[in-house]
């Protein structure tokens, strides 16, 4: 049977001191910092995806084990299985995945593993769902568990729908980390690329008090002049 433990060593085995120190510092593992103590092996993510094919069907229970190792290219790794798992399954198997996804946010503990995954599952499945629990996990005291919130609104603004997302970002607005002022940015720029009236809409209620960050982020494809006007608002 192929187990978390297979995966795990295949890691180990094509990862590259190099690249694993190269890691640790890009996503801020030092003392203090938001990666603190999180551990790398160095393997890429192509190569991730391509050990998840290798592995495709590993259990359930094997990827919750694999999700709860330290080393981030296990959670990462499981994550991705996880994703594959959502999109061939059917309608009970993937409401079984959204469940379990739900269930071990706090393994979800990075803004790379939060941005592959929360669009691709939870997001997908809230699109014709009850969509409270975004609420609940945007006002998490989790920074993670924030992000996932509004990060699982890219599969709304993608179907068209950008109505949550906009609900989401002005609730997230007063948040103090860099990372969540990104985050909201970010989709704040997906909504203008489906419905620029209703960012623009948005950003003149509230651009004189948002994060610089996250404004500069939501306006980054607008016309100089437009830019301008919005950031002397600031």
């Amino acid at each position: 049977m192929q187990t978390a433990l297979h995966i795990e060593r295949a890691l180990k085995k094509v990862g590259t001191a190099k690249r694993a120190a190269s890691s640790a510092r890009f996503f801020k593992t030092g003392k203090g910092e938001y990666g603190q103590g999180d551990i790398f092996v160095g393997v890429t993510v192509p190569e991730q995806r391509k050990l998840a094919k290798e592995y495709a069907t590993l259990p359930q229970g094997e990827i919750a084990k694999l999700l709860k190792r330290r080393i981030h290219e296990c959670r990462l790794t499981a994550l991705i299985l996880l994703i594959g798992q959502y999109k061939s399954g059917d309608e009970a198997a993937r409401t079984k995945i959204a469940r379990f996804y739900l269930a071990r946010t706090k393994y979800v503990n990075s803004w790379d593993l939060v941005d592959v995954s929360a669009g691709a599952i939870l997001g997908t499945h809230l699109l014709t769902r009850d969509r409270r629990i975004l609420y609940r996990l945007a006002r998490s005291k989790n920074i993670w568990e924030r992000r996932i919130a509004i990060i699982a609104t890219l599969a709304f603004i993608k179907a068209g729908d950008v109505h949550d997302t906009l609900l989401l970002a002005e609730l997230l607005l007063a948040d103090t980390h860099d990372l969540m002022h990104k985050a909201v940015g970010w989709m704040l720029r997906e909504v203008g690329k489906q419905a620029r009236p209703a960012l623009v809409c948005f950003l003149k209620i509230n651009a004189a008090h948002m994060p610089r960050t996250a404004l500069r982020y939501a306006i980054e494809h607008f016309g100089e002049a437009e830019r301008k006007k919005f950031l002397r608002a600031t």
